[in-house]
C-alpha cells in the first residue's frame, strides 16, 4: 500500500463525503485504483460499494486526470447517485434515455470541457460505437462497472450488454473497477475474465450482518403467509401511518404484490405496492411515498430496490422464495442499514420453486441448468435445520465455512413458537439431506424412469424406490417396477437429493410447471405429429409463443392480429423489422424485445416523448431504457414522412 495514495483517498473521504474512516474493504479498493491497478470488489449490500469508485473519482478529478465513467444498469440508480454527489458539491451527471436531446447534449458538452468528475451511463450506451468515439475525445481517469454480476449468466440479473464492456479498454487507457454485492467465487472469476481485468486487486468484504435476524418459515398457503406477514409487521412496530421504521415485502409476481398490499391495508397498515406492470407515474408515487415514510410497508417485486438506501428498514419479508441466494441476500441486505436490529423473514414452500421455474423458462439448456443450481442452493438454505443461517450465507459468497455463528437467527436461537406455544410448523419439517447417493443408486433411478410409460412425479418416484404402498404409488403402476423398494435403506430426503442431482446434471428433465414430472431428456412422451401439423392453440412458430397475448382458444386480440405476419402500416413494418434485428443481435426471442401488441399500440398512438412512450402497455422501465430512444426515432421519422406527404403538391 502506498501511503501517499492512502492519504489522498482518506482526505477526500473526510472533506467531501464527511466520513472519518473507511469501512472494511473500501480502503483496499480505493488504494488499488488510485495506484493505477484494476480491482474486483465484492462487498455486501449496505457496505458502501459506491465510495470505492466515488472517492478515487473525486481524487483523480482534483488532480486533473479526467472523468470517471460509471456503468450503471438502472436510470433510477443513476439519478439517485448523481443527486447524492451534487448534494456534496461533486460535479456529476448522467446520460440516459429519459432525457431529451438538449439535456444529453449539455451533459456531453460538460464532459468534453473536462467539467465532470463522474459521468453515469447505461451498459447499452457504453457499448455503442458513438459513445466509444466520445470517450476518445476527453481524458478518462477510471472506468467503474457497478452491479458487475449482471455480466454473469450464473448471476440473477444477467444483462447481455455487460459482456461488451471490455471493449471500452480498447478506447480508454485507465484502470477498471468492477463492483457487486452478490457474487459467488464462480461469478467473481467470470467478472474478472469477462472484463479482462489485469492482475486485479480482489477485495472481499465481511458478509456478516450481526444486526440482522434471519428466519425461514414454511406456511401452507396464501392465507397462512399473509397471517405471518401481518404478525411480523406488528412485531416490527409498523402499524399506523406514523412512527419509526419501514418494511419491504417482496413477491415473485405482480398479482401477489397486489394481494398482499390489499391485505395489509385492510389490517390497518399504511401499505402500497410496486411492480413493473404499473404506470411510471404510479411507480414513482409509490416509491416517493415510501421514501418519505408516508407508506411504511411497500409490497414489491424485484423491480424495486436496487440502489435504494433507507437506514430504518426494520423488516424484509419474502412472501415467496426468490430464485437464488444472491437475489435473496441482496434484497434482505436492505434491512438495518443504520446498524440497528432488523428482521429478514423468508416464507418458503415447494410451489415457490415452481413459480421461479416458470419465470425463468425460455433461456435454453445452459440457463436452465444454472437456474436449477440456484434453486437447489436456496432450497437447501430454506430447509436447513440447526445450521446458522448467517454462516450459510457467508459461505455461499466467500466459499469458506470459517465464520462464527450469529447467535441471532432462528437456527441459533431456536424456532419461533406458534400461538399454542409449540414450535412453528415449518421448523418441524424434515431437513433435506445435503449429500446424494452414489453412482449405482443414480443409475437405478435412471433405469426406473426408463421403464415407465409416462413421466412421473419426483415425490412419487422417491416413494416407490423406497417401497411405499401409498395410493399414488399404486395408481401410477410404480409398484410393478423392477426397482421398486430397492432404495428402502435410504431416507426419503436422500433419495430426493439424488433425483435433484440428476436433474442438475441434465440426466433427468422436468416436464410441466404446475405439476412438474420427471422424464429422460430427448425421449418423446407421445406419438410424433405428422409433418406440417400444428399443435392446437400454438402460433405459427415465429417466436412469439411466449407473448401471453392469446385470448380464449388460442385466439389473439384484434389489436395483435392486425400486425400478424407482415404488419400493415410502414411504421408497423419498421417496428417489426427493428424488433427482429435486435432479437438477432441480442440472441433473444423476438417477443422478449417487445410483443406485437406494443407494435400495434405505438402504430396507433404515435408517441413522440418518453412520457407518452411509457404509457404504452408492455413497455416496462427496462425496455424503455434499452429501446426507448430507437422507438421514438422511428416514430419521429414516420411523422416527418407523413408531414412531407401532406405538404407535397397534388
Amino acid at each position: 500500500m502506498e501511503p501517499a495514495t492512502s492519504d489522498r483517498g482518506r482526505r477526500v473521504l473526510a472533506e467531501v463525503f464527511g466520513h472519518a474512516g473507511f469501512r472494511a474493504g473500501q480502503a483496499e479498493a480505493v488504494d488499488a485504483v488510485l495506484a493505477g491497478r484494476d480491482a474486483a470488489v465484492l462487498l455486501p449490500t449496505g457496505a458502501g460499494k459506491s465510495l470505492c469508485y466515488q472517492v478515487p473519482a473525486v481524487a483523480a478529478f482534483q488532480a486533473g486526470r479526467g472523468t470517471t465513467i460509471v456503468v450503471s444498469p438502472l436510470i433510477a440508480l443513476m439519478n439517485d447517485q448523481v443527486a447524492g454527489l451534487l448534494g456534496r458539491g461533486v460535479a456529476a451527471a448522467a446520460i440516459h434515455s429519459q432525457q431529451d436531446e438538449d439535456a444529453q447534449r449539455a451533459v456531453i458538452a460538460r464532459f468534453l470541457a473536462g467539467e465532470l468528475a463522474l459521468l453515469y451511463v447505461s451498459p447499452e450506451r457504453a457499448a455503442l460505437a458513438s459513445f466509444h468515439r466520445l470517450l476518445a475525445r476527453a481524458p478518462v481517469a477510471l472506468l467503474a462497472v457497478d452491479e458487475a454480476h449482471c455480466l454473469s449468466q450464473w448471476g440473477h440479473d444477467f444483462r447481455p450488454e455487460y459482456l461488451r464492456l471490455h471493449e471500452l479498454r480498447e478506447v480508454v487507457d485507465a484502470p477498471v473497477i468492477a463492483l457487486t454485492a452478490t457474487a459467488t467465487p464462480r461469478v467473481m472469476a467470470e467478472i474478472i475474465g469477462a472484463l479482462r481485468l489485469r492482475t486485479p486487486a480482489v477485495v472481499r468484504g465481511d458478509f456478516r450482518r450481526p444486526n440482522l435476524r434471519f428466519e425461514v418459515r414454511h406456511p401452507g398457503g396464501d392465507a397462512a403467509r399473509i397471517e405471518a406477514i401481518l404478525a411480523a409487521c406488528e412485531a416490527a412496530g409498523l402499524r399506523g401511518r406514523a412512527g419509526p421504521g419501514r418494511g419491504i415485502v417482496y413477491c415473485s409476481t405482480r398479482k401477489k404484490t397486489e394481494l398482499v398490499a390489499a391485505a395489509l391495508t385492510r389490517a390497518g397498515f399504511a401499505a402500497a405496492h410496486y411492480h413493473a406492470g404499473r404506470t411510471a407515474l404510479a411507480r414513482d408515487r409509490a416509491q416517493a411515498s415510501f421514501a418519505k415514510a408516508r407508506t411504511r410497508v411497500l409490497v414489491a417485486t424485484s423491480a424495486f430496490g436496487m440502489g435504494i438506501d433507507h437506514g430504518d428498514v426494520r423488516l424484509i419479508v419474502h412472501f415467496q422464495t426468490p430464485g437464488s441466494l444472491e437475489a435473496y441476500y441482496q434484497e434482505a441486505g436492505r434491512a438495518g442499514r443504520d446498524g440497528e436490529p432488523a428482521t429478514c423473514l423468508m416464507l418458503f414452500g415447494p410451489g415457490d420453486l415452481m413459480t421461479q421455474r416458470k419465470l425463468q423458462q425460455g433461456g435454453g439448456a445452459t440457463a436452465a441448468a444454472r437456474a436449477e443450481d440456484a434453486l437447489a442452493a436456496i432450497e437447501r438454505y430454506a430447509r436447513a435445520r440447526g445450521r446458522c443461517r448467517q454462516v450459510m450465507l457467508c459461505a455461499h459468497f466467500t466459499g469458506s465455512d470459517d465464520h462464527a455463528p450469529c447467535d441471532a437467527c432462528d437456527a441459533c436461537t431456536g424456532p419461533p413458537l406458534d400461538a399454542d406455544g409449540d414450535a412453528a410448523a415449518g421448523a418441524r419439517e424434515p431437513a433435506r439431506a445435503a449429500e446424494a447417493l452414489d453412482d449405482a443408486a443414480r443409475q437405478l433411478i435412471l433405469d426406473a424412469v426408463a421403464g415407465l410409460r409416462r413421466p412421473v412425479g419426483r415425490g412419487n418416484l422417491a416413494l416407490a424406490l423406497r417401497g411405499s404402498r401409498a395410493r399414488a404409488v399404486a395408481q401410477g403402476e410404480l409398484m410393478a417396477l423392477p426397482q421398486y423398494g430397492q432404495l428402502a435403506g435410504a431416507s426419503e430426503a436422500t433419495v430426493l437429493a439424488t433425483i435433484d442431482a440428476l436433474i442438475r446434471e441434465r440426466r433427468l428433465v422436468r416436464r410441466g410447471q404446475k405439476y412438474p414430472t420427471l422424464w429422460l431428456p430427448g425421449r418423446p412422451t407421445r406419438p410424433a405429429r405428422a409433418p406440417g401439423s400444428t399443435a392446437p392453440g400454438r402460433g405459427d412458430g415465429d417466436g412469439d409463443g411466449g407473448d401471453g397475448d392469446r385470448g380464449p382458444r388460442g385466439r389473439r386480440p384484434a389489436s395483435t392480429r392486425a400486425v400478424r405476419g407482415a404488419p400493415g402500416s410502414d411504421l408497423a413494418r419498421d417496428l417489426d423489422r427493428y424488433r427482429r434485428r435486435m432479437a438477432r443481435e441480442l440472441a433473444w426471442k423476438s417477443y422478449m424485445i417487445f410483443q406485437r401488441r406494443v407494435i400495434a399500440a405505438i402504430d396507433a398512438q404515435r408517441p413522440t416523448t418518453h412520457d407518452a412512450l411509457a404509457r404504452i402497455p408492455g413497455l416496462g422501465p427496462a425496455r424503455l431504457a434499452r429501446f426507448g430512444d430507437d422507438l421514438l426515432a422511428l416514430v419521429r421519422r414516420h411523422h416527418r414522412a407523413d408531414d412531407g406527404d401532406r405538404a407535397a403538391p397534388a
